[in-house]
């Protein structure tokens, strides 16, 4: 059992919380895997050299991840008031979502399964 009232323990796992800006997109509609291979190419670096990268990235999860990151920023600049030359990608990852299984016709009456795979994307900020 958890010491405490469940007040108390809510108001502990609350108190630590990451004050870091950051940008969350839910089932977005590609793999992890394909999410993964721009997202280990922007991590660590500054927002500028992040955002020139994706621009110019011809993966389709280059777009997505762009757009994401461009709200990260806002979200950095406008609650928590920080200035764009000082943030980074310090953390970005992708996550496993749900999988939608469809069916695919197949010779003599058989059925192939197609899995459209989806993700959740994640990309957190910090100042140097």
């Amino acid at each position: 059992m958890a010491k405490g009232h469940r007040s108390q323990i809510k108001r502990a796992r609350n108190a630590n919380k990451d004050t870091r800006p950051s940008a969350k997109l839910s089932y977005a509609r590609m793999s992890v895997q394909k999410a993964c291979y721009v997202l280990d190419v922007i991590r660590g670096k500054d927002v500028q050299t992040a955002l020139g990268i994706l621009t110019y990235n011809p993966r389709y999860a280059s777009s997505v991840i762009k757009k994401l990151l461009e709200s990260a920023i806002a979200n950095a600049e406008n609650n928590n008031g920080m200035s764009l030359e000082n943030l980074y990608v310090a953390e970005c990852y992708a996550n496993k979502a749900p999988t939608m299984k469809r069916i695919r016709p197949r010779a003599q009456g058989r059925a192939y399964r197609i899995e459209k795979r989806t993700s959740h994307i994640s990309i957190v900020l910090d100042e140097r």
